[in-house]
């Protein structure tokens, strides 16, 4: 696993969404990355994923992207696919990012199950130091007090990297991507970060994204497995 950057932006905030539950961390980086101006600045090479690409509207999509916007000093880490029970190696990277541009924050967004598939989407925090702006967030989002943090984000959590980590968490209606979700998660984000950002296209392009990152993800998936079985050792007999 490889850290690629082109340019260090020095006490940048990073924004990181992975793929997981609803893809709501993907979703919302992607909504980022269209509503910001931003530049593309490197990315995390790994090599146990599939040697693959997405193409869309003419541009690459790799597995693992970083970008850069100048405006609000953002750091955003974009990705696709990041195969199977990577997320200590993606932490000790990410870790690596924030020591190198002297990161002033990491901000993480995912996804968690929700028990009430049929009520609005809750948004919950968790943040290893709170200053002012988690009062900003107060009536949009509740602290988690309990629970299990699985992935890239709960792999940052255990690690005591002296960065400041917040961690923002949308119940997703299932595992299927959930824009509706991710526009909650942007709206908290946007009130805590103070991006000036409307998360209503999101509920209106909700379609659009999720057949979008559906068919990206799902045909990682798929290359995926066909990498798995060539892995495999063949029998004949």
């Amino acid at each position: 696993m490889e850290l690629i950057l082109k340019k260090k932006p020095m006490g940048a905030t990073i924004i990181e969404g992975f793929p997981g539950f609803g893809l709501i961390g993907t979703i919302a980086i992607e909504f980022l990355l269209e509503h910001l101006e931003t530049e593309k600045i490197g990315s995390i090479e790994v090599d146990d994923i599939p040697a693959m690409i997405a193409i869309h509207q003419n541009k690459v999509i790799e597995p693992i992207s970083i970008h850069y916007n100048r405006k609000y000093n953002l750091v955003l880490i974009h990705a696709i696919n990041i195969g199977k029970n990577l997320g200590w190696k993606l932490a000790k990277v990410i870790s690596e990012l924030g020591r190198q541009i002297k990161a002033k924050e990491i901000i993480s967004l995912e996804g968690v199950g929700s028990p009430n598939p049929q009520e609005a989407s809750r948004i919950f925090y968790y943040a290893t130091k709170k200053d002012n702006r988690i009062k900003n967030v107060e009536t949009l989002a509740k602290p988690l007090s309990e629970g299990i943090i699985v992935g890239v984000t709960g792999a940052l959590l255990a690690k005591d990297m002296g960065i400041p980590i917040t961690a923002f968490f949308a119940e997703a209606k299932s595992n299927l991507p959930d824009s509706k979700a991710a526009a909650e998660i942007i709206r908290v984000l946007d009130s805590y970060a103070g991006l000036k950002i409307d998360y209503k296209p999101l509920l209106k392009q909700a379609q659009e994204f999720e057949q979008k990152l559906k068919g990206i993800v799902s045909k990682g998936v798929k290359a995926q497995s066909i990498q798995d079985k060539k892995r495999a050792p063949s029998y004949v007999g």
